[in-house]
């Protein structure tokens, strides 16, 4: 048998305390398992290393002998671990790691937070489909903070102890469409212009199936559905084959209409979550910098700043520097 640090930590705890009762509840373990640790120890050895008795346990001669070279040991190898902690704890100071569902506000936010954080803060982004998936990489400590959209009657799976903020309360969504696509010549929209039209939904998004079901059967029609991701829908949308629900954020194409729907029935909410124990100034930051970058993205977006307008948005007015 090999003595490892933990077996000398046992030793050192046992000589404080006295007692291997006291010892094991210090060291978190049960005292026949201390006690089967040390006669493994002292059989390594070939020699007692403690008395024991009525009034506990005092180390013998050998044992003042091997504790005089353990002490040493065990105090290095608490301060090692404690430095390496520490280490740990700078770098990641020094590292933002993002999580993101799509958005048109991505772009504006990194070069945003490539600004403004630090000289030399490691930046990194992970998207996923998934705001449920992206949440438990946050809760697991995988990601720093993530970005997601909640659609409107299909809540998130939100982990315990997530801090979240709201970007948007309610975000329209809005829909594509082929630039000569009738409903297209109206600036808004009524559902039941693309009743005979077929719908596009991502399924992998989540909410997105059960949400859209809910919103045509409140407006009472039942068009067809088809699943794909929105790359794949972007193809047949502009032919003609398909409408979809998108963010209206959207950029404009010359093949394609964006247009809000009637009364906005279609919405999500907009969240950034983080795990509890970060930087409060470094969340605050990127807050402000995605809230910033989101408001450029919308107003680029001629379509939403016309909604944003018409409906007398607070997102049209900068906030206060």
């Amino acid at each position: 048998m090999e003595l490892e640090v933990r077996h000398l930590r046992a030793l050192c705890a046992i000589a404080d305390t006295g007692s291997l009762h006291k010892a094991a509840r210090q060291l978190g373990m049960s005292q026949p398992s201390l006690t089967t640790q040390l006669r493994r120890i002292e059989n390594a050895l070939g020699a007692e290393l403690f008395q024991r008795g009525r009034t506990g346990c005092r180390p013998t001669p050998l044992g003042h002998a091997v504790l005089s070279r353990a002490r040493p040991l065990v105090a290095e190898m608490s301060a090692l671990v404690r430095e390496a902690r520490a280490t740990v704890a700078r770098a990641d100071d020094r590292r933002l790691r993002i999580g993101s569902t799509a958005s048109r506000a991505l772009v504006g936010w990194l070069r945003r937070l490539r600004q403004r954080l630090p000289d030399g803060t490691e930046l990194s982004l992970h998207m996923n489909v998934s705001a449920n998936a992206l949440l438990r990489m946050v809760a697991a400590g995988h990601l720093d903070v993530a970005f997601v959209h909640e659609v409107e009657g299909c809540p998130l799976r939100m982990p315990d102890g997530l801090e979240q903020r709201v970007l948007v309360e309610r975000e329209p969504q809005f829909i594509s469409m082929a630039r000569d696509h009738p409903a297209a010549a109206a600036p808004v929209v009524d559902l039941t212009d693309l009743a005979e039209d077929h719908w596009m939904v991502d399924p992998t998004v989540d909410g997105e199936w059960d949400g859209l079901r809910r919103v045509l059967a409140a407006a009472g029609i039942d068009p067809p559905l088809l699943h794909a991701d929105y790359h794949t829908a972007a193809s047949l949308i502009v032919v003609g084959e398909a409408v979809a629900p998108c963010q209206p954020t959207s950029g404009p194409r010359d093949d394609m209409a964006i247009r809000p729907l009637r009364n906005d029935p279609l919405a999500v909410r907009l969240l950034l979550c983080r795990h509890p124990g970060g930087s409060d100034e470094t969340y605050a930051l990127v807050y402000a910098e995605l809230a910033a970058a989101y408001r450029e993205a919308a107003l680029r977006a001629s379509t939403y700043r016309q909604w944003l307008l018409r409906n007398k948005s607070p997102l049209l007015h900068a906030p206060a520097a």
